[in-house]
């Protein structure tokens, strides 16, 4: 029996709320993001947390759209969004927009303004930076901010009726400009935007900004349990004091560690530059980070919410190690997905000694993992194969258990053959293999009483398909590339992407395409290669297969 894992504090939090009856007991959380761009494993993290919470606590968890700044949204990346939380095994109770609340924002706005706690600025973004003040020096209020209630409340409908151009003002909160915490020095809560919005049109040319907009939609909505990443704690006095002034729903605002981890960058911005300048293929590269792209690489949602449980919720930033990652997808696929042979770098072995026009069908089971093995294939073997070159050396070391002069290993699902001799062509490079094979070392019917130490994977020449193999590795060749001098793109991975055009493949593979159909989750392990994956580009006549992970890793230091 498995040690019953302890509260996270965030637990902690909500089973003391529940005991003291706050919100009768009810737990709500939400997952907000921004539609500017694919959601990436921090924000899985993220997903995994609030949604876990709920479920825990028999809550619910909405799933509400940031889109206050419609200069970056789309309704690809809503989209998008969708079908990740989807694909991890999620189901929001509620479809929100903070646009939704673009009307009700408004009114906030207005009562603030009432109160003599909000004031239209004219100043330039520098002014106002500047009148801040610094850290260890108090802000200077400017003439706008004596401004009346009256005077206020005309600037801001006219803001709102588009008489100003972006930029000419803003509505900002009237607070403490010698606030120690800068976030309340007067901070603007709306900004002019004459652009599109991918929900209301052209309804609205004011936006609120995000600290407005965040903490009186989670009230709106009755949001118990506001969970964030660590950077927001300096914004928490204002969401708190913006839900007191306005004498709404009181939501809580809890901080946790987001997600880093090794070999990859996590800024939304960086990944941007990445799409947009063609280092990788689009927001679903398989290198990439992002949910589509694990998706698309042959992770599986149960490895991702494996991890996210296992790094658990910290209060304290760290780094994880992609490794860690790659664990669970190890661990996930080694007992799901089927065994099939596929030979990437070929050279032939002919056995001298097996008849010529024969074809022997031997039986392959599908997943040793698995009591039965879920079935066997046929696998067709014959005089000639094709095999990895690196399974062959002429003058191999002491350990090496595989082909060379006089060395014996066994055939997998098939016969145990001797290396007799070796061709070369002109330039010295070995092309083609011969060996012996023992008629009686049959697997599963061995009385020949050989040894081999060595097990190797084979493809039939004769009935070998082709196909074409993407194997992929990590995006980057150091392990935190935002922390390396000059650009983080100077440090992507040469070798993250190797195509394989022509790889040989056992035949049963060339019906992968229509078993997806019928299996979606279909994954495969290559024997001795790694696992692997249908691309989404791949058709009957090119089959294409993505590696999602090596069988072991071979980053480990």
């Amino acid at each position: 029996m498995s040690e019953e894992r302890s509260l996270n504090f965030i637990e902690e939090i909500i089973e003391e709320d529940i005991h003291a009856g706050k919100h009768d007991g009810r737990v709500l959380t939400r997952f907000p993001p921004e539609p500017n761009g694919y959601l990436h494993i921090g924000h899985a993290k993220s997903i995994c947390l609030n949604f876990g919470l709920a479920k825990k606590y028999n809550g619910a968890t909405n799933l509400r759209f940031d889109d206050t700044n419609p200069v970056t949204e789309d309704t690809e990346y809503v989209d998008s969004i969708k079908e990740d939380v989807n694909w991890l095994g999620f189901q929001w109770a509620n479809e929100l927009y903070t646009s939704d609340y673009f009307d009700q924002l408004y009114s906030f706005a207005i009562i603030l303004i009432k109160k003599g706690l909000a004031y239209v600025d004219d100043s330039t973004a520098e002014e106002i930076a500047q009148g801040k003040g610094t850290p260890t020096q108090p802000g200077t209020p400017n003439k706008y901010r004596a401004r009346n209630v009256e005077e206020n409340l005309q600037l801001f409908e006219e803001m709102k009726n588009g008489k100003y151009a972006d930029g000419e003002k803003v509505l900002r909160a009237r607070i403490d400009l010698a606030s120690p915490n800068m976030h309340m020095r007067d901070p603007i809560i709306y900004r002019i935007r004459h652009v599109h919005h991918h929900r209301t049109g052209n309804k609205w040319c004011i936006y609120p900004m995000y600290d407005f907009a965040h903490g009186q939609s989670d009230a709106i909505e009755k949001i118990t349990h506001s969970i964030c990443t660590l950077e927001f704690i300096p914004h928490r006095e204002l969401y708190n004091w913006l839900i007191e002034q306005l004498e709404i729903f009181p939501s809580r605002q809890y901080e946790f560690a987001r997600l880093n981890m090794s070999y990859t960058v996590m800024s939304k911005r960086k990944l941007m530059q990445l799409v947009n300048n063609n280092f990788v293929a689009g927001w679903d590269d398989p290198r990439m980070p992002t949910i589509s792209g694990l998706r698309r690489r042959g992770f599986t949602p149960a490895s991702i919410r494996n991890f996210c449980d296992r790094i658990g919720v910290a209060k304290r930033e760290n780094i994880i190690d992609f490794s860690l990652l790659e664990f669970f997808i190890r661990e996930d696929l080694n007992k799901t997905s089927w065994r099939r042979m596929a030979v990437l770098d070929p050279i032939k072995l002919v056995i001298t000694n097996y008849p010529e026009n024969e074809i022997e069908w031997l039986d392959g089971e599908n997943n040793p993992e698995v009591d039965g093995g879920e079935g066997s294939r046929k696998v067709p073997f014959s005089r000639e194969l094709w095999i990895e070159r690196e399974d062959f050396m002429e003058e191999p070391p002491k350990k090496f258990f595989r082909l060379g002069p006089g060395l014996m290993c066994r055939l997998k699902f098939a016969y145990i053959v001797r290396c007799d001799n070796f061709v070369k062509d002109a330039d010295g490079n070995v092309t083609e293999i011969h060996c012996t094979y023992f008629p009686d070392s049959k697997s599963g019917n061995d009385t020949s009483g050989l040894k081999a130490k060595g097990t190797m994977h084979w493809v039939n020449v004769a009935h070998a398909k082709t196909a074409e193999v993407r194997l992929y590795d990590r995006l980057f060749k150091v392990e935190q590339p935002d922390a390396e001098e000059g650009d983080f793109k100077d440090y992507i991975n040469p070798e993250s992407l190797v195509v394989v055009k022509n790889a040989y493949i056992e035949p049963d593979l060339a019906n992968a395409k229509q078993q997806l159909e019928e299996f979606p989750d279909r994954r495969y392990q290559f024997i001795r290669k790694g696992y692997f994956c249908i691309d989404k580009e791949s058709t009957k006549d090119h089959l294409i297969f993505n590696r999602t992970v090596t069988l072991k890793d071979g980053w480990s230091k």
